[in-house]
């Protein structure tokens, strides 16, 4: 069995003291491979999306250790903790999080900007991200001139023209109906099948069913995480 890519060991998240003390997480144990895709569920303000938050390192635990391969990275500087995100991880968010009046390219092509990376690869990669995801031909397009499963469609090339090891998906197809949602779906279990990691928080459990591992929080804790054999697409 492969080691750990990313590993909580008793991880708490609190926020505010005294009696408005919120636990958001408390001493979870979790363990996430490479390869894998898990889906995360549980009610609001069960700790999901503060689990994924810490997952992505836009937050840290109040106590316990958050490991990414094998290091632990909770403790880290803001710099150094968007340094990690730039490098090995890639972001899709329900609200696709698209520059309105910019082009499809130029929205896949601006993380690598960040990256400092020369225009002429820049261009190359956000084509070919966007080949990838079935948007050949659309590049010139502006979000409005794309559908809702289009869109997505840009964020997923946005996130994969960093040549992440992780794509952290928080709600994909929330604001997708089914059919469009099932496209998502498929297009993230291809990109699993060539050996991307995905963990994705949905509240939608045919969605959940795609992956192949479900891992449910309660309150503060981790109430389930068990694999399942995922839906074909």
């Amino acid at each position: 069995m492969s080691a750990p890519l990313m590993e909580f060991r008793g991880v708490s998240r609190r926020y505010g003291q005294g009696e408005a003390e919120v636990r958001a997480l408390d001493q979870v144990d979790l363990t996430i491979r490479a390869g894998e895709f898990v889906a995360i569920m549980g009610p609001s303000g069960s700790g999901k999306s503060t689990a994924m938050n810490i997952i992505g390192c836009l937050d840290r635990p109040s106590a316990g250790d958050y490991l990414f391969q094998g290091t632990e990275v909770g403790r880290w500087s803001q710099d150094a903790r968007a340094l990690l995100r730039r490098e090995f991880l890639g972001f899709v968010f329900q609200g696709f999080n698209l520059l309105p009046r910019t082009t499809a390219l130029e929205n896949v092509e601006l993380p690598m900007i960040y990256k400092g990376i020369p225009r002429p690869e820049r261009i190359a990669r956000a084509r070919q991200a966007l080949a990838r995801v079935g948007l050949a031909g659309r590049e010139g397009h502006d979000p409005s001139q794309l559908s809702g499963g289009q869109q997505q469609r840009v964020a997923i090339a946005r996130a994969l023209a960093g040549n992440p090891k992780v794509i952290l998906a928080d709600e994909p197809t929330g604001n997708l109906d089914t059919q469009r949602s099932r496209e998502i779906m498929a297009l993230l279990t291809d990109l699993n099948r060539e050996g991307i990691t995905i963990v994705m928080v949905t509240h939608e459990e045919d969605m959940a069913r795609h992956a192949r591992r479900l891992i449910v929080f309660v309150d503060g804790h981790l109430a389930r995480d068990q694999a399942q054999e995922a839906t074909p697409c």
